[in-house]
């Protein structure tokens, strides 16, 4: 259980790290919040802790104006959602059993780890580098970015990072183990004017995508 509870923990101080970046869209930031939530109470229903209810956008309830009727209706459907996914933990669980794959711990989750070295690309401008996991079989990631900010010096845009450009994609649950093949994408945008050319350098700061990289383990 301790393992379990520090993994989770790992999780949410890397979405923690997302949401202050400031840098996800606003569809994303708030899916991500819901998911942030969802991580705690699943955690406070592990350790036998209080249940916290919430809204549908993950705000916690103000008992003092909230009828009592509304906030039983809430931690019932709170409590009811919390259960059906330890149910489908269990429900993985017992299909690898009988389909005779190796048998992860499903109270566990699982992290990659990536050490960015270096980038080496003409582009001429600045760049924003996107990596993240991508299943190519069903044709969607299924992580979040971790973004690295490049200068056209060639170097990154925060230097301090330098030679220590690392991330760890964390939450991977056992089906993310057992997927026929998982890629990591690396999509390249170029952060600058909309021509290179010396005349048109009246626009700035556009975001436009410049090429991408992939590398498949299966």
């Amino acid at each position: 259980q301790f393992r379990h509870v520090q993994q989770m923990t790992y999780s949410l101080i890397e979405w923690r790290s997302q949401i202050l970046s400031g840098t996800l869209p606003k569809d994303e930031l708030a899916e991500l919040k819901k998911k942030v939530t969802a991580k705690i109470d699943y955690g406070n229903r592990i350790l036998g802790l209080d249940l916290v209810v919430r809204d549908d956008n993950g705000n916690i309830l103000d008992p003092d104006e909230t009828s009592t009727i509304s906030l039983f209706k809430s931690h019932e459907t709170a409590s009811k959602r919390i259960d059906e996914r330890i149910q489908e933990e269990k429900s993985l669980q017992q299909n690898l059993d009988l389909r005779g794959q190796p048998i992860f711990n499903t109270t566990h989750t699982y992290s990659l780890y990536v050490n960015f070295k270096n980038f080496v690309c003409n582009i001429g401008e600045d760049a924003e580098l996107l990596m993240s996991l991508y299943d190519p079989d069903l044709s969607k990631f299924i992580s979040e970015n971790y973004l690295v900010r490049w200068g056209s010096n060639g170097m990154p845009k925060e230097i301090e990072k330098l030679n220590n450009l690392q991330a760890v994609f964390t939450d991977l649950s056992s089906s993310d183990l057992i997927r026929p093949k998982i890629s990591l994408v690396c999509q390249i945008v170029r952060v600058g004017h909309m021509e290179l050319k010396d005349g048109k350098k009246h626009t700035c700061g556009l975001r436009r995508p410049f090429g991408v990289a992939g590398m498949t383990n299966s």
